[in-house]
């Protein structure tokens, strides 16, 4: 529940500081209004609109990161506290099994090197023609 609040603040933190980037001009609108192109008074006053909208821009800033922060610590610790899948627990408790003679490929033993009759057969070979 706290963390579907926490997505909610976090997205309306995130457009309300679309918003008010929008909103703000920019920094060569200025000059301009010097030499009177544009209204230079609004509603807030001369210096007044930029210094609310900045302010409220970097509370709304504030608040995204510490919401950032907070929806990331409790990412981490629902991951931790999440129960492991049946497969996990196999497999963490599962012990290899062992390597089964018939695996394994046959390598066929050196001849002697003075005697003269060949090495016995290995138990599984082939047979002789009948």
């Amino acid at each position: 529940m706290l963390r579907m609040v926490l997505m909610g603040v976090q997205v309306f933190a995130c457009f309300g500081i679309v918003f008010l980037v929008l909103l703000q001009r920019g920094k060569g609108a200025d000059a301009g209004a010097g030499f009177g192109a544009g209204a230079s008074g609004t509603v807030f006053g001369a210096r007044g609109a930029r210094t609310a909208l900045s302010r409220a821009t970097a509370i709304l800033a504030a608040i995204f990161m510490v919401n950032s922060l907070a929806l990331a610590y409790m990412g981490t610790q629902q991951a931790a506290q999440q129960p492991k899948t049946i497969l996990d627990e196999a497999a963490g408790t599962t012990q290899p099994a062992p390597a089964n003679d018939a695996t394994k490929p046959v390598t066929p033993a050196p001849a002697p090197a003075t005697g003269s009759s060949p090495p016995p057969a290995p138990a599984g070979g082939p047979e002789k023609p009948q």
